[in-house]
């Protein structure tokens, strides 16, 4: 047998090890490739957020979201690492050290207060593109066909919560110092006392939206207007009623601040409350008269509105207002308050 055939059968052994080897290699990338892609899971599974953070862009990505930290005399624009044109939804909440932002393509996360500040997009379906505070953690939901999933604080699952909850047009979730979970949707304000297990309806009469409680106190903003309960969500009643609905109600120090349409004007007024609801006392004397005021919050002792012109700021609970930021186009500041520190989205007038 000569050197030359013995070369030609080990070539021949090296091109077809080399041969599996790339095929094996071909099989690997494909795998790879769709673990990373965004799956859309079954309700009955849980949902594990992406371990990637989005890319940082040294192009300039800016004025999607300002952070302030000192009362509002200084902004920072926090929108690095988002994706570029991004455009914001209508969902934007500050939570236990979390950020969240909805946009037209999914929801981000950041950590603001971590030392190295990112976005992260979640891992969700499309749809599930509306959020609201838990106790302990997030949810996001579907206007129109709930799919409700919670992802717990110091976790990365979204579970799925409250499967057996029949009604459609969702508009908001809220847990309740209590322990009892409430559901707003189209046809009113919904309850369970067992985790979800059975609802009962206990406000009909048109939507109910943004809940809030504070010292065993329940509002929520309504199709009428700003209601309230004062026995864990059973009954509800008027208490801020201008012919218009309820744009916005927040807890703030010692009460609560909320803003509804006054159909008299054709304006948005706002007002708080200091005994627990009873009363309300006009705060909006110093901001000029508009149609789009969106947000009323508070963060340190300071009481912030967004306005078409621009973020106000009031040290004496609403009697006189300064401007601290000015309006970006023809957009209004989004607001939410956690602590010392106050978050802003600007979007487009009447969200």
């Amino acid at each position: 047998m000569g050197a030359q055939y013995l070369h030609d059968i080990v070539s021949l052994k090296q091109f077809i090890a080399m041969k599996i080897r790339n095929l094996s290699l071909l099989l690997l990338f494909p795998l790879t490739f769709a673990c990373n892609e965004v799956l859309d899971f079954p309700l009955s599974t849980p949902v594990a957020e992406s371990p990637k953070k989005l890319s940082s862009h040294k192009s300039a990505v800016a004025n999607i979201v300002f952070k302030s930290t000192d009362g509002g005399q200084t902004w920072q624009d926090i929108s690095e690492g988002l994706p570029e044109n991004l455009q914001a939804g209508n969902g934007f909440i500050a939570n236990n050290g979390e950020l969240y932002l909805t946009a037209e393509n999914g929801l981000y996360r950041s950590e603001p207060n971590s030392t190295t500040p990112f976005w992260r997009k979640e891992i969700l379906a499309d749809e599930n593109s509306s959020i609201a505070p838990g106790k302990t953690g997030i949810y996001t939901y579907n206007y129109w066909k709930g799919q409700f999933l919670k992802r717990k604080n110091a976790t990365s699952i979204w579970w799925p919560m409250y499967t057996n909850f029949q009604e459609k047009q969702v508009r908001t979730v809220f847990e309740s110092d209590g322990g009892a979970v409430f559901i707003g949707c189209d046809k009113g304000l919904f309850k369970s006392a067992n985790g979800g297990e059975t609802w009962k309806q206990v406000r009909a009469g048109g939507w109910a939206m943004k809940l809030v409680e504070q010292n065993g106190i329940l509002m929520a903003t309504s199709q009428d207007g700003i209601i309230r309960s004062t026995d864990e969500g059973e009954t509800w009643g008027l208490v801020i009623s201008e012919g218009g609905v309820g744009i916005a109600v927040e807890a703030i120090n010692g009460g609560f601040a909320a803003i509804t349409y006054d159909t008299a004007s054709e304006t948005r007024r706002v007002r708080t409350s200091y005994d627990d609801g009873e009363t309300w006392q006009a705060i909006d004397v110093g901001l000029p008269a508009s149609l789009s005021i969106a947000s009323i919050v508070q963060a340190g002792d300071y009481l912030f509105c967004g306005h078409p012109g621009g973020i106000f700021r009031s040290s004496d609970k609403g009697q006189t207002w300064e401007l601290v930021r000015p309006s970006i186009g023809e957009k209004v500041f989004s607001l939410s308050g956690s602590g010392d520190v106050v978050y802003a989205v600007p979007m487009a007038e009447g969200c």
